[in-house]
């Protein structure tokens, strides 16, 4: 298939102003620790936009959003705003991106850090003229099979070209609305949507890292948890629904 051609890079020529770049965070019942992750985005990045989609929590994670936005914001450090969209996490991506007006869109997970220099990294690679990237990843857990998993992982990546949620995966706006966004469906958004971006453009590769927590290997056991989630997308490239991936990814204990 032929990619479309897409305009020059925002932020690409001699005297033009930076790339903007807008986050956006989908919660779900993330009172725990969203109020120490965005606190860190707003303080410790210069995002243009930093967007939270609720996807209908029922614990403090609204409330805790509305507290950091009517508080008193330090020099240029953005005030966050809150949109509501239907749970499931390519409907809450959807739904931000589509309030965002940022030259680039960075899609986070609440339970990911960024470098210190993310934004910089993400600007770099838009006036490099590429439409879409993602970070090199590390897990936050100290066993040595986190290590071996993060190395594989990057290199999946490296070498497929695919992005995961983990991994702060970024694309420019224009790019986005031109491939119609994420499909709206119950699990491998990330996955459907980087095949699609691959049309477009190779992606960057940042190295980062992104440190992306590894609680969900460590509450339901490492080995269990590579090889279901290596199962999932096995019988996502055979075709399996991605519907009937998620009853059975959700009924893992």
């Amino acid at each position: 298939m032929i990619a479309p051609p897409i305009s020059p890079a925002p932020g690409s020529g001699n005297g033009v102003s930076p790339p903007t770049v807008a986050v956006i965070l989908p919660v779900f019942n993330e009172a725990r620790r969203l109020e120490k992750t965005l606190s860190e985005l707003l303080a410790g990045h210069p995002f243009d936009e930093v967007i939270v989609v609720d996807g209908g929590s029922t614990d403090a994670s609204v409330e805790i959003v509305c507290k950091l936005m009517t508080a008193d914001a330090s020099g240029s450090q953005p005030v966050p705003y809150l949109i509501q969209a239907p749970r499931g996490r390519a409907c809450q991506l959807h739904a931000g991106a589509q309030a965002a007006s940022a030259d680039a869109l960075l899609f986070l997970h609440a339970d990911t850090t960024l470098p210190p220099d993310a934004v910089e990294q993400i600007r770099n690679a838009i006036r490099g003229d590429y439409p879409s990237g993602c970070f090199d990843v590390r897990l936050s857990g100290r066993h040595f099979l986190f290590r071996v998993i993060e190395r594989l992982m990057n290199w999946r990546s490296r070498i497929s070209g695919i992005a995961t949620g983990d991994q702060g995966l970024f694309v420019r706006r224009d790019v986005y609305r031109m491939l119609g966004g994420f499909a709206p469906i119950a699990l491998m958004e990330d996955i459907e949507f980087s095949t699609r971006l691959k049309w477009v453009g190779k992606p960057a590769r940042l190295r980062g890292p992104v440190i992306a927590s590894s609680r969900r290997w460590e509450e339901r056991g490492i080995t269990r948890t590579i090889l279901l989630m290596w199962a999932l997308r096995f019988l996502y490239w055979l075709g399996v629904s991605p519907e009937r991936l998620a009853r059975w990814y959700y009924r893992f204990p």
